[in-house]
């Protein structure tokens, strides 16, 4: 997600590894910050709202965790920390945050949220040609990601990428999602085009919610990491057409797997 951070709207972000005012905390996800971008004068309450619900039900927010404050995503949307307080109400009603008081206290995700479940409705409410539709679309910009970071990526970094890929199989399942998420994002990273970066983190944290489904159809986290270990073999050979093909290859394996899963559902 793009940085929880406040952003101006006249600067180019730096082209770095991206972060989020919560990688102090455990469990911080790079994610968030692309559902948490600055919306500027455009700014109501029920765009908050919709920003909040995504992160959460994409489970860039996971149950139990405490958002930024009121002011904090207030800096970081643009709007007034007002139209914040009413974004969250409405959160809130929707039984989707639970206010906790005191010292430690504040906004938390509901502990029953749960981003599989909701990852499921919104692939059975979603049409063959809408997912194929947007793989095309995340494997067109992570692919020229992929091409650019091939020409300009320094193999210390690379190797530094694969070195925390090789820390997949000794997670949990969901952070083997995150793992899986914030190695895709190192590798965009290395492009070094901040246009770029920006949107592929948007369809990032799109279509990342999916991947947590394609197990189902054997596409499971173990072999999407095998699927981006490919990514990162040509990433460091320098070879720009492996580098896309490998990456048109882990989505097309995955829409595939969706596909799969969605057919399989009553």
């Amino acid at each position: 997600m793009e940085s929880l951070t406040p952003t101006s709207h006249a600067a180019e972000p730096p082209v770095q590894r991206p972060t989020t005012v919560a990688d102090a905390a455990v469990g911080a996800h790079r994610l968030q910050g692309a559902l948490f971008q600055p919306i500027g004068d455009e700014g109501r309450a029920e765009l908050v709202e919709r920003r909040i619900v995504d992160a959460i039900t994409r489970g860039h927010l996971r149950a139990g965790e405490r958002l930024p404050t009121e002011s904090d995503l207030a800096r970081s949307l643009g709007v007034a920390p007002v139209t914040v307080r009413e974004a969250l109400l409405a959160v809130r009603g929707r039984g989707l945050l639970v206010t906790r008081r005191g010292r430690k206290g504040g906004s938390f995700v509901a502990e029953h949220a749960d981003p599989l479940q909701f990852a499921r409705e919104a692939l059975k409410n979603s049409s063959r040609l809408a997912l194929r539709d947007l793989g095309a679309h995340y494997a067109a910009i992570t692919g020229a990601c992929m091409r650019l970071a091939a020409r300009r990526a320094d193999s210390t970094e690379v190797q530094l990428i694969r070195q925390h890929l090789a820390r997949l199989p000794e997670l949990a399942s969901d952070q083997q999602r995150r793992l899986l998420d914030d190695t895709q994002l190192e590798l965009v990273a290395l492009s070094q085009s901040a246009r770029l970066t920006r949107e592929q983190m948007k369809l990032q944290a799109e279509f990342s919610p999916f991947l947590g489904l394609c197990a189902d159809a054997g596409f499971d986290a173990a072999a999407q990491g095998v699927a981006l270990r490919a990514v990162i073999d040509a990433v460091d050979a320098g070879d720009v057409d492996a580098a896309s093909r490998a990456s048109e290859a882990l989505v097309r394996a995955a829409v595939d797997a969706l596909i799969a899963v969605q057919s399989s559902t009553p």
